[in-house]
């Protein structure tokens, strides 16, 4: 059986994060492992409270998978601090992890930012250069590729920039662009797009953690980039089509955030 690591935060409400990278990758026939990188309090709504774990824990989590069930692809989302960021790549780099997935994960989407601007940085410096494909959204991508964003051909500007400064593929995720929904795959020089129409439903908690762990999925089963990424977007269109409806929740939140670091939970 083909095996995949996420590497990411708990999400309470089971929508995004750690619980859904298990269950995407349970529904490709993958056995999921965890680092988990801090505890979320939160639901479709907003994000009430995170607790971060220390880098040394997060180094004896990844310690604890490698050194027992090495996995063949690797998925890693929410980093909400610099130390943790240089953990995860000193650790992959020693155990020469193949097929990172990269969700650079900063704002939820309920709105909640979860990566400060140092993390940023420091997912720049150590991750990104030995990510196999990362995954930004317009606004994730805007930051990464220090540009605005407001049509196609700005897309195919940023995800080339992204691809040639940190030599991995990229696919910037159209969700948020005023033009489309599609998705734009840059991956060794060449562009693909992947055309989709706009599904109308609210709910969209979690759908770009499972979209990275279902490519992740796919890259340990042996498909390449494209194939991957491909069938990993009509995973997720069928999910949003299913319109599947959990909660009552009155809307976006704002709870006041904090973030804070617990040395055990």
């Amino acid at each position: 059986m083909k095996t995949a690591l996420s590497i990411a935060g708990s999400d309470s409400s089971g929508g995004a994060g750690i619980q859904a990278d298990i269950k995407t990758m349970i529904m490709h026939d993958v056995y999921a492992m965890t680092a988990i990188t801090a505890l979320t309090a939160q639901n479709t709504t907003g994000v009430r409270d995170i607790s971060i774990v220390t880098p040394e824990f997060l180094k004896e989590e990844l310690d604890a998978v490698f050194e027992d069930i090495f996995p063949d692809a690797v998925k890693i989302g929410m980093i909400g601090e610099a130390s943790l960021a240089k953990v995860a790549g000193e650790r992959l780099n020693y155990y020469n992890a193949r097929n990172i997935v990269l969700d650079p994960v900063m704002v939820a989407t309920s709105g909640s930012t979860l990566s400060g601007d140092r993390a940023v940085s420091a997912i720049k410096k150590e991750l990104m250069p030995i990510s196999t494909l990362v995954t930004p959204n317009i606004p994730e991508g805007e930051v990464l590729s220090e540009m605005k964003i407001e049509n196609s051909k700005d897309m195919e500007k940023a995800a080339e920039y992204i691809g040639k400064t940190y030599s991995c593929a990229v696919l910037l995720k159209g969700g948020h662009s005023i033009e489309n929904t599609s998705d734009l795959l840059y991956d060794k020089g060449e562009f693909t797009w992947f055309f989709g129409e706009r599904i109308d439903n609210p709910n969209t908690h979690g759908t770009g953690c499972t979209l990275s762990s279902a490519i992740a999925s796919n890259l340990a089963k042996g498909m390449d980039v494209k194939a991957a990424v491909k069938n990993a977007k009509n995973f997720i269109s069928e999910i949003l089509k299913s319109d599947l409806n959990l909660g009552k929740g009155p809307g976006p939140l704002d709870h006041g955030v904090k973030i804070r670091r617990k040395s055990r939970f």
